[in-house]
């Protein structure tokens, strides 16, 4: 197990130079080559304010005397030299063919690790990420890559809906809906609204499987978003936000608003019996 106190960049550059390769192209001697890789099966990578999260990064790596083994495997922000900390654990490989092998790494993003690893904000390490190091081969060759595996690192995002009838005992069928959208600060692990977005009201009929779009909001610049709407029957609604490339998309659970009778339950029954025949 090894963890990672340098930017991913910054720890790249320093084995280039070691190695005397370029940390702009991928070197080596021989062979050897990764033919196909994906980081965390082809999905975006979602890290909140606290919780491990632990993704797979799969390489087939092929070389004409075959693969000894991945001997250095990491990640970094694909543009800048800000990320977030990574942490290695473990690397195994399952030969093919006498040429060929599959080689899966694991790498873990703890939240706990991101404020203070940046001169500016642990926060701009969110976007496009690739994978580097350095795979080799039995008869020595090896080869220096960094930038494979392309995948996006992207902060967590919440949002909270609220809906109700604001008029209760009337025969009106508007429905006011309320919500909150907020986004994980890296910098200080909380989550802070998140204003200027798009988000989407959601409603499902009462009976239906799925939503349907009624109309789109932008939260105000602390993240709050209200909207009144007529609803077309009784069912449940929710807010989605489609997310960014470097904030996850979200939905809220839903709130639901019935328009059936309503009914009065009396009290009479909880009260206690009183005899007032005495006296």
């Amino acid at each position: 197990m090894r963890r990672h106190v340098l930017w991913g960049t910054v720890a790249a550059s320093v084995v280039m130079t070691v190695l005397g390769a370029s940390p702009a192209h991928a070197e080596g001697r021989g062979d050897i080559r990764v033919v196909k890789s994906v980081a965390n099966n082809g999905k975006s990578v979602v890290v909140g304010i606290r919780g491990v999260v632990t993704i797979p990064v799969k390489l087939t790596i092929k070389d004409n005397s075959g693969v000894k083994g991945v001997g250095d495997l990491d990640a970094h922000s694909a543009h800048t030299t800000y990320g977030a900390p990574a942490e290695t654990v473990g690397v195994t490989c399952k030969k093919l063919s006498s040429t060929t092998s599959d080689c899966t790494g694991t790498l873990r993003f703890d939240p706990a690790w991101f404020p203070g690893y940046s001169e500016r904000s642990a926060n701009e390490g969110a976007g496009d990420w690739v994978v580097y190091g350095v795979v080799n081969a039995n008869d020595r060759d090896y080869w220096i890559y960094d930038a494979l595996a392309p995948f996006t690192l992207k902060r967590a995002a919440t949002l909270k809906v609220s809906a109700m009838r604001p008029d209760l005992f009337g025969t009106s069928k508007q429905v006011k809906v309320t919500g909150a959208l907020a986004r994980a600060d890296w910098e200080a692990l909380k989550y802070r609204g998140y204003g200027g977005q798009s988000v989407k009201l959601q409603f499902r009929k009462a009976g239906a499987a799925s939503y349907t779009t009624v109309k789109t909001v932008r939260t105000n610049s602390a993240g709050q978003v209200s909207t009144t709407v007529t609803a077309p029957a009784s069912g449940t609604w929710r807010w989605y936000y489609p997310g960014t490339s470097t904030t996850s998309q979200t939905a809220s659970a839903g709130d639901t608003v019935s328009f059936g009778p309503l009914v009065m339950r009396s009290s009479a029954a909880k009260l206690p019996l009183h005899d007032v025949s005495a006296g």
